[in-house]
């Protein structure tokens, strides 16, 4: 790939450029914007102009001091196979974001409202003719891989203040501090990646609101549950809540393209790199919509409890997690053991971790990392590696399938509190779906701990 003259007329630092010219597509270019920004943030949208209406309403409700600031980059995409009113929408999408760049004449209040304000916005062009996606690789980890690498060329890098990539999706909205918080929380506590505290919309349609809460208890509960085992994958990995500084971006070469779970595994890899810090004092707004975009997440979810699929009341047993945590005890405590060892207090622990880790060849993979690291400090990082948080979900889902069966989403939730010694008034003590108003409580409690 050609590095472009701007790259270089923009005067980008060399690890910007040499990021850019191994990792970045040429084809994708910003329009409207020519200044230097602090944070940006990247939003990718597909078929999205009423929502993208609605988030900038409450986008342009943050505090107007953060504005100039602060970029925020729409990639309006599609794939060259996507049916023509989504292509259409997309159109009608970028016609109206350019029209408020340009600043013409808009009978839309809202254009209005932005056009006479600091509010800063831009938009990458993946829609229009010979800018589609490509049907192999295109999706949402492309499209925000797009977003954020292109946002790269933008960044002050003459400013000693961090500088910042945020990840929103275009069906969200946000709380008036959201940009602000982020800045402070990341400027303040000097971090390097995080996430930003969530709660999906309450809806009128009643099924669509109990989805919502079983998919979002679903979510929390796992986290907790990690917490609980000690686990360092102990955060959520949500597309539209995800944050992090360039340094960190250019350490892990950047966003994925995956279709799907993007957000999973850049997480997972920032995680290997630095501490995943929750920003608490903002919340993101994510859609309570069932949606085909992805084949997993929250839109898949929804649709399938609204389907009636299967039984969506169910949750990993906590016994899992309690053999988990006194893994995570031995493997990560800095007493270093052979891979016999290790084995052998695997065994007394539980016979299905045994077999997990014979499965995943353990023995030969730890005399490897024993063999090639010298320092205590280089062995730490190795076993953090090996034991990812994919391998962490996979003997989550080795437990389930061979020894734990999910059980009642309820009563797990009542037995991890008690095990955390977590107090909760609103205990279910013989329904085995208890009423929404109860469900509510229980949400209300995991979203205070996790």
């Amino acid at each position: 790939m050609q590095i472009l003259k701007s790259y270089m007329d923009n005067q980008l630092p060399n690890s910007i450029v040499k990021y850019l010219k191994k990792y970045a597509y040429d084809k994708w270019k910003i329009y409207g914007s020519n200044g230097k920004y602090k944070s940006i943030i990247v939003i990718p949208a597909i078929d999205e102009l009423e929502n993208i209406k609605t988030l900038l309403s409450s986008l342009i409700q943050n505090e107007k001091e953060i504005f100039p600031s602060t970029l925020i980059l729409f990639v309006i995409n599609h794939i060259v196979s996507s049916d023509a009113d989504i292509k259409q929408n997309n159109i009608k999408t970028i016609e109206y974001l350019k029209n408020i760049i340009d600043k013409k004449k808009n009978e839309d209040e809202l254009s209005r409202m932005i056009i006479n304000s600091d509010l800063q916005i831009a938009f990458i062009d993946a829609a229009s003719e010979d800018f589609e996606l490509d049907d192999k690789e295109g999706g949402v980890g492309l499209a925000r891989k797009i977003g954020m690498d292109e946002a790269l060329k933008l960044f002050d890098y003459g400013s000693s203040e961090k500088n910042i990539l945020i990840c929103l999706d275009a069906d969200c909205t946000v709380s008036r501090n959201y940009i602000l918080t982020i800045r402070h929380t990341f400027d303040n506590h000097n971090i390097h990646a995080g996430y930003v505290n969530f709660a999906h919309d309450k809806t009128d349609d009643e099924e669509n609101y109990k989805a919502i809460i079983n998919y979002e208890i679903f979510l929390r509960y796992y986290v907790l549950a990690l917490n609980y085992a000690k686990s360092p994958y102990a955060y959520h990995s949500i597309g539209s809540t995800m944050v992090c500084d360039v340094e960190s971006y250019l350490k892990i070469q950047g966003m994925n393209k995956r279709k799907a779970a993007e957000d999973f595994y850049f997480m997972e890899k920032l995680s290997k790199i630095t501490e995943i810090k929750r920003i608490n004092e903002t919340t993101v707004y994510p859609s309570s919509r069932g949606s085909w975009r992805v084949p997993f997440g929250t839109g898949k979810r929804v649709t399938r409890f609204l389907e009636k699929v299967q039984n969506e009341y169910l949750l990993y047993a906590p016994e899992s997690f309690t053999i988990l945590k006194k893994w995570n005890e031995v493997f990560y405590s800095d007493e270093i053991l052979s891979a016999v060892n290790y084995l052998n207090n695997a065994k007394n622990i539980s016979k299905t971790l045994l077999y997990f880790l014979i499965d995943n060849k353990f023995e030969e993979n730890w005399n490897k990392i024993l063999n090639n690291t010298r320092s205590l400090k280089q062995i730490n990082k190795q076993k953090q590696l090996w034991f990812d948080g994919f391998k962490t979900l996979r003997l989550t889902h080795y437990l389930r399938d061979s020894e734990f069966p999910l059980i009642n989403m309820f009563d797990a939730l009542d037995e991890l509190f008690s095990l955390m010694q977590i107090p909760f008034e609103y205990k279910n003590t013989h329904e085995e779906i208890p009423s929404i108003k109860i469900q509510e409580q229980y949400l209300t409690k995991l979203r205070e701990i996790a």
